[in-house]
C-alpha cells in the first residue's frame, strides 16, 4: 500500500499480505510515512468509504476523500466538492507506474516479505532521487 503527494512521489509505504482489507491498512500505512508532516487530504476510491475510518482521520487531522459505495445505508458524508479531486487521482497509478519500473518488484523473486519490502523501499528512494535531483 503507497501513500502519494499530490505530485505522485511516495509519501508512505507499507507491504504486507496481501489478505488485509485496505481499510485495515491505513493507520499502518500513515504511521509509516517518510516525511514528518501528516497529510491534510486522503483520496481514495470506494474501498475506503467507512465511517469509522472516516471518524479516526478526522481525529488525526486528515480529510478523507472517497466516493460512497452504492450499497451506503447511511446518510452521504460528502457532496460533489471535495470529491473533485478525485479526478487527480492518476498520480497515484503514476507511483505505482513507476515503481514498475523496477524489475524486481513486477515480479516478486524474494520469498521473504522483508526482502520485497526493502526492495519497495529502494524503488522509492530511486523515485524521489530521481525526482528531487533535476
Amino acid at each position: 500500500m503507497a501513500v502519494a503527494d499530490r505530485h505522485g512521489r511516495p509519501v508512505a509505504l507499507v507491504v504486507t499480505s496481501p489478505l488485509p482489507h485496505e481499510v485495515t491498512l491505513v493507520r499502518l500505512t500513515l504511521a509509516a510515512r517518510f516525511v514528518a508532516a501528516r497529510p491534510q487530504r486522503l483520496v481514495g476510491d470506494r474501498a475506503y468509504d467507512a465511517d469509522p475510518l472516516d471518524r479516526e482521520l478526522a481525529a488525526l487531522g486528515t480529510e478523507l476523500i472517497a466516493p460512497h459505495r452504492a450499497n451506503r445505508s447511511r446518510p452521504r458524508t460528502q457532496d460533489g466538492r471535495p470529491l473533485r479531486r478525485l479526478a487527480r487521482r492518476w498520480k497515484v497509478e503514476r507511483l505505482n507506474a513507476w515503481l514498475q519500473g523496477c524489475r524486481r518488484l513486477v515480479t516478486r523473486y524474494e520469498y521473504y516479505l522483508e526482502n520485497f519490502a526493502g526492495f519497495a523501499h529502494l524503488g522509492c528512494l530511486r523515485i524521489l532521487l530521481r525526482r528531487f535531483l533535476r
